[in-house]
Formats: C-alpha cells, structure tokens, sequence
C-alpha cells in the first residue's frame, strides 16, 4: 500500500502548533511545578492564652514566647495577616520554640510612615498598635514599600528613600539595637499586568509603573548590602525569565498583591532565611 504524504501547508500547521504547545511548556510548566512544592505547612505550636498576655515589667512590652518578631511594611506585607504561614514553617525547623509576629504592614503606605510607626501608637484595621519601640521584639522585618514608591519626589525619589533608610537605621540603633533589623525585598512586578484590574492605564505607563516600583524594591536590597544589613530577597526569585513577577505568586483579581501561592512563598522565604542564618537558636 502507498503511503500518500502529508500536503506541505499541513505539516507546516502541524509544526507551528507543535512549536506553540513547545514555548508555552518552558513558560508555564517552571511555575507549575514550583507552586507544586508550595504547600501551605501544618499548624503551629500555641501558646495558651493565658500563656500569652504580654507583659511590661521590663519597661517593654515583653511576650512570653521564645521569640517575637516585628513585620513593617505596606499591603505586601498587612496581606501576611497573622502570619500563620511564616510561624507554620519556623516550626517545622523549630518545633520546641514558640514563636509571635506581629504584623505592621499598612496598605498604601510608604517608607516615609515607617518612622511613625516605630515610635508612635497607630491605628489601624480598627484597633491600635503600640509603637514598635516599646516592644521588645528580637527581629523587625522592614519591608521595602517598593509598591507605594516616593513618585511625589520625581528623579529624587530613590535619593529620599536611601535617606529615610539612613535615619531609620539610626533610630533602631539608638533604641533597640540596629542588628536586630533584616531588610525584606518582596515579589516583583509583571511590566504586561501589573495592577490591570484596579488601574486604567496605557501599556506604556503600566510598564513605567512596575519599573518604578521594581527600582525601589532594588534599591532596597542595595543598601542592606552596602550597609551590612541581613537582607531576605523574594523579589529576584520571583522573577521570570522575562523579568516579569511569575504569575502563580500574583493575585488574578488585582494583579498587584501577593496570592495565596505568594503569601507561602514569601513566608517560605523568610523562614528558610532564619534557618539557613542561625537566626533562631
């Protein structure tokens, strides 16, 4: 029997959607089978909540817990909430210690409020918070607050933000001790999406945008290292190829915040940082 061959235009269809289905694979399927290894870890050790009261004997605000740790920074990090995550995997490495965070991320805030935060009492999401001088916490996580960049200083934005860093760093120092301070860059941006369902803009200025706010994130990361500052980077391995945030990490509704993949991811981050440091003992 004669095999009759395949017309020219019908192999040349059947190449170019086996050329498609061959680019989307080395896409997509990295960030499939790493959000396949993101998996959310068991619960973590409790104290009683009797156990729990903190307590001000020592002029501080003093938990019972082995270690308390402060959050700072914007909705990159409030979206952490209670950091059931991060604690669910510092205890995995750690099940004899208990462990408190205490979250300041405040959405739409930038690094310019952080000072307040540190030395006065805030409200916010309907209860207030006390000044994260009076607690004796034995790390504070500043977070970069790259999403909510000083766009109001123009060209001298990032010379500001290195500024504040400068004053806040001195302030820490003179309070409660500048090594108890880690830098946290968080997940990046994708130049194509960035923040499309809350933001009517051109693709150009949503490009400009994302830049802006990588720029700052990067810069965040500069000075930890030109100043010696332990410094937990999830923004380089939340990049693709491209250069874009993965899209497994960003929230689909707003294209901005951290997904329930990004909230393990930058948990998992964290933790691996403190276990990997010998930051927890």
């Amino acid at each position: 029997m004669i095999k009759t061959p395949l017309p020219r235009n019908l192999l040349f269809v059947i190449a170019f959607f086996a050329f498609i289905t061959l680019i989307l694979g080395f896409t997509y399927l990295p960030n499939l089978i790493e959000k396949s290894f993101l998996k959310a870890p068991p619960p973590f050790k409790k104290l009683s909540e009797s156990e729990s009261r903190p307590s001000t004997a020592s002029g501080k605000i003093k938990y019972p817990h082995d270690y308390t740790f402060v959050l700072l920074g914007d909705s990159m990090t409030e979206v952490l909430g209670n950091s059931d995550e991060l604690k669910g995997y510092l205890n995995q490495t750690y099940p004899d210690k208990t462990l408190e965070v205490l979250n300041y991320g405040y959405g739409a805030t930038s690094v310019l409020s952080a000072k307040e935060r540190y030395l006065t009492t805030t409200y916010h999401s309907g209860r207030d918070f006390a000044p994260i001088k009076d607690i004796d916490f034995d790390y504070l996580f500043l977070e970069s607050f790259g999403h909510n960049p000083l766009s109001e200083f123009n060209e001298g934005g990032l010379a500001k933000q290195t500024a504040v860093l400068d004053e806040f760093m001195e302030l820490v120092a003179t309070t409660s001790g500048k090594e108890k301070v880690i830098f946290v860059a968080t997940i990046g941006t994708n130049k194509k999406t960035y923040a499309k369902n809350t933001q009517e803009l051109s693709d150009e200025v949503r490009k400009e945008w994302a830049l802006e706010r990588d720029a700052y994130i990067k810069n965040h990361i500069e000075y930890a290292k030109l100043h010696g500052i332990p410094v937990i980077d999830a923004y380089t391995p939340s990049l693709d190829y491209s250069g874009n945030a993965k899209q497994f990490l960003v929230r689909d509704d707003d294209y901005l915040h951290p997904s329930p993949s990004g909230v393990l991811f930058i948990s998992k981050k964290i933790a691996e940082f403190l276990a990997q440091k010998n930051f927890i003992r």
